[in-house]
Parts: structure tokens; sequence; C-alpha cells
């Protein structure tokens, strides 16, 4: 098998792996609120529940990002945080208290961190006018794992038996049939994932380059009198040093990708800041709005877990095929101009919200389709802003250390996500609070987003 075929089975494979992570979420989001009921947890514990997750994501991510920028591994790493994936979906069957509940979100979430270094390969392992490409068929991926999900919840709600000592039913079974999962998953992982690099346009050299990026899309974001911005592509599966003092070398093994490296230096960079305030800003309106939608569906529509379950299944195809549309036109026009779009397309969502939505006035029919429009909205805008912020992203940080940047780029989104679902579950009666919150903070990174 030549490197071009194993390079197409291990970007299949990490699809896979997004594709089970909107699975999980998609079966679990809809019964994890009535199971936690069930468990008598207070109100609270669903923002308690649905951060658990992302808060150990946000630990975990920039470690094993760290470990991928030393080892220029990928494998070994999924291999092992999968086992936290498997370990906290057991817990979460087994589900005997609020608190056991809690922890297994915990445990899982630390699976959830190796995404630093799949991140962190996929830019190691792609050229950068076909990262932003190869970023949307990955999301892509996860929101194909959230469209497919509602559809085993409709066989998963019909389980009603024991297994030994413990009760399989609508809220356990999607612990253990996503156990399973992530067990075939490790098998998968063993036979079809390899940690290879490009081959496309150096075929074999062995060398690194080190180039000031002149295309409009590789320069810094925002104007400056600072260093310019150097991309890092590796060409080869060692990893290599060069020369400052030159475009191409004759190459050694490398040392230490950290020596030399200023966090202050790489992350306080205007462009850099302004890309992670994008991320966090648009991760904490998505999972409040998450967060929102399950007891709002039940207050105002008596929406089960069915109803719940055909939603996210709409809300998935509307998402792949955003996409999809995003993929095609980062091909078109610039990483900053889709942003930007993706902004302001989600600003319209949240106005329309805090119209329509916090006091309705229509029946039931008139309030069911401003509901329908502004999720549309909302949804319409993820792909724009998701794709480009984290193409951006890879662009303007250095590749030596995208482990390590990836990570601490979705340790922000994981603390989004920690206090999106926190800031919400408190304020499912006061919608004018909490989506008031919401436009300010993206009305603030939109007038504020990267301009040359």
């Amino acid at each position: 098998m030549d490197n071009n075929q194993k390079r197409n089975l291990t970007f299949l494979t990490i699809g896979l792996i997004f594709l089970l992570s909107g699975i999980e979420y998609a079966v679990i989001l809809p019964t994890i609120w009535r199971y936690l009921q069930i468990l008598e947890a207070p109100p609270y514990f669903l923002g308690l529940g649905l951060s658990a997750f992302s808060l150990s994501g946000l630990i975990t991510g920039p470690l094993f990002g760290f470990w991928s920028d030393r080892t220029k591994t990928t494998k070994s790493i999924i291999l092992f945080s999968n086992f936290f994936e498997i370990a906290g979906n057991f817990m979460y069957f087994i589900g005997y208290s609020k608190w056991l509940l809690l922890s297994s979100r915990l445990v899982a979430g630390i699976g959830a961190g190796a995404g630093s270094s799949i991140f962190s390969f996929l830019t190691r392992s792609t050229l950068p006018e076909e990262r932003a490409g190869v970023f949307a068929a990955v999301m892509a991926c996860r929101q194909a794992g959230l469209l497919v999900g509602p559809a085993f919840n409709l066989f998963l709600r019909l389980c009603d038996f024991k297994l030994g000592p413990f009760v399989v039913n609508k809220y356990t079974s999607p612990g253990i049939f996503m156990c399973l999962l992530w067990v075939l998953l490790q098998f998968v992982v063993l036979a079809t994932f390899w940690d290879v690099l490009p081959t496309s346009s150096e075929e074999g050299a062995i060398m690194m380059e080190v180039k000031q990026e002149d295309d409009e899309e590789e320069v810094p974001l925002m104007g400056s009198d600072e260093e310019p911005v150097h991309t890092y592509r590796a060409v080869d599966s060692d990893q290599l040093e060069t020369s400052p003092s030159s475009e191409t070398e004759p190459v050694h093994k490398a040392q230490n990708p950290f020596k030399n490296f200023s966090a202050s230096r790489e992350f306080l960079r205007e462009e850099v800041v302004v890309l992670l305030t994008a991320q966090f800003i648009t991760l904490f309106n998505q999972t409040a709005l998450e967060t929102m939608v399950t007891p709002l569906t039940q207050h105002y529509f008596s929406f089960g877990e069915l109803g719940n379950s055909l939603m996210y299944s709409l809300c998935g195809v509307e998402v792949i095929l955003g996409f999809f549309f995003v993929r095609w036109l980062s091909r078109k026009v610039e990483d900053r101009v889709v942003l930007a779009a993706g902004l302001v397309i989600c600003c319209t969502a949240c106005i329309w919200c805090l119209l329509f939505l916090c006091n309705p006035r229509g029946g039931y029919g008139w309030t069911l389709s401003a509901f329908i429009i502004g999720v549309f909205l909302q949804l319409l805008g993820l792909p724009f802003v998701a794709v480009s912020q984290v193409s951006l992203f890879s662009k303007v940080t250095a590749e030596k250390t995208q482990g390590f940047s990836q990570g601490v780029r979705r340790s922000v989104g994981g603390l989004a996500t920690i206090l999106g679902p926190l800031w919400a579950g408190g304020l499912t009666n006061n919608l004018y609070i909490m989506l008031g919150m919401m436009l300010a903070l993206l009305v603030m990174i939109t007038v504020s987003r990267p301009r040359r």
C-alpha cells in the first residue's frame, strides 16, 4: 500500500472518529434532561452535565497536543484517548446516581481532548490551499453523526430489559451503545490509521520549507509592525529542522519543537487573539442555545424524546449541507470573508430570537414557525464561522507546535462550552437577558474581525 492510499484511509478514519463524536452527542443530548430528572437531579445539573464533558477536554487538549508535537505521532494518542470514551460511556450506562452521571461525562471528555492532536495532524498533512476544504469535510462528518444519531435513538428508546444487574432502557441504552461503538473504533484505528505526511509536491524530498507566505491568505490577519508570520509545512514523516537563514537547507533530526517557543509571542498577536475570541463567542452562543432548546421545546411544543430526536436530525441535514457549501466557497473567497459572513448570519439569528421567541404572542403555529426560523439561521452561520476560524488559526500559528496551539484553541472553545450551558441553564425563563448577552458578544467580535 503506497503512501497516498495510507493517507486517504487515515483521513477516512479521522472522519469516522468525528462521526462517532457526533453520534454520541446526538444520542445523549435528547435524553439526558429526562435521565437527570429521573435521578432527582436539580435543573442546574443539565448545565453541569453538558459542561463536564468540555471541562475535561479543556484540560487534556493542550496536553495531548504537547504529546503529539514532541513525538509527531497521533495513532497512539487516539488509541489511548478512546479508552476514556469507552469508560465514560459505560459509567453513563450504569447511571445509579446523578453524581455518577456527571462523572461519566467528565471521563468521556478526556477522550475528546485528542482532537487537538488530530487537527495538528491534519495541518501537517495538508497544503495551506487545501486545508479549509479538509477541515470542512472533517467537521461535516461530525454533523453527519448528529444526523445519524437521532436515527439510533428511534430504536434505543424501545429498549426495556436487563443486562445482568444493569437496567437497559431508553435513558441508559445510549451509554452502552456508544461504549460498543468506541470499542469497535479501536480496531479500525489499529488497522487503517498511519502517521503519514503529504507526498503531493515534493515526492520524497526530505526537507522542511520555512517561507514567508506571499498569498493574501497567509499574511498576518491584521497589519502590524511585528515579525512576518511564517508557515511551517512538514513533507516527510521524520521531523526535520531548517535554519532560518535560508529557505531550504540540508536538514537534521528534529530537536525539541518548543525550543525558543514563547507562548506570549505566539498567542498574544492581534490576529491570534481575534480568532481565539471568535472561537469562544461562537461556541458559547452555540452551546447556550443547545441547552435552551430542549426545555424550550418541552415548554412551548410538548416535544418528547422522539420530537427532539427528529428535530436534531433535521438540524444535522442543514449543517452538513452548510459545511459542503463552505467547502466549495473556500476555494472561491478568502477565509476572512467566510468568517465575516458567518458572524453576520449569527447576529441576525440572535436578533430574530430576541424579537420573536422571548415573548411569543401568536398561537402554536406562529411560535413554532418563529422557532424554526431562529434555529435555521443559527445553524446556517455555524459552518461559515467554524471552518474559517480553524483554517485561519492553523495558518497564523507555527506548524512545529501546532498540536499545542490547537490544544489551546480547543481549550478556549472548551471554556466556552462550559460557560454557555451554565449561562443558559439558569436563564431558560429569562430569554431577554440570555439572548441579549449573546448578541452583544457577537456584535463585539463582528466589528473587531480580522482585517488586513
